[in-house]
């Protein structure tokens, strides 16, 4: 099985404590991914997140180390056609504090294929975007993927 892995860096203006926040509260956590879901914010602690309406993401988180450093397992329950079974996968983020707020770092390893590796940066791209306006305190408005 291949290990292939994504990685998605960006920039945020808002201090880790906030940007950590977006991952450990269920509300927040939807308001820049998902329509609904169940988080347990706790290693082992299981998850599940209708991500796009058919698409549905479940795992396991593995450390919850706030505000520095986040490590959930991830695959797809149902939808997306991808080769990706729930908890097959992981998805590692790290938060720096910088001179102009946070650099994330979101690294997504264990992937199948090419074409999963492809879709779930683009995935991740889409999201740590959404995730960055609303961290800065804007809206990013309905998910156009949703």
């Amino acid at each position: 099985m291949s290990t292939g892995a994504v990685t998605v860096e960006r920039r945020i203006a808002a201090r880790p404590e906030t940007v950590f926040s977006f991952f450990t509260d269920r509300d927040k956590w939807l308001s820049w991914m998902g329509k609904d879901g169940e988080f347990s914010f706790e290693p082992d602690g299981p998850y599940r997140t209708n991500v796009t309406g058919g698409n549905v993401a479940e795992g396991r988180f593995v450390v919850v180390d706030p505000p520095k450093r986040l490590v959930f397992t991830w695959g797809w329950a149902q939808g997306s056609g991808m080769p990706v079974p729930p908890g097959s996968t992981t998805v590692e983020i790290t938060l720096e504090p910088v001179a102009e707020g946070t650099r994330l770092r979101l690294v997504h390893s264990g992937l199948p294929t090419p074409e999963a590796c492809a879709a779930h940066e683009e995935g991740w791209t889409h999201y740590v975007q959404r995730l960055a306006v609303r961290a800065e305190g804007g809206d990013p408005g309905p998910d156009s993927w949703a």
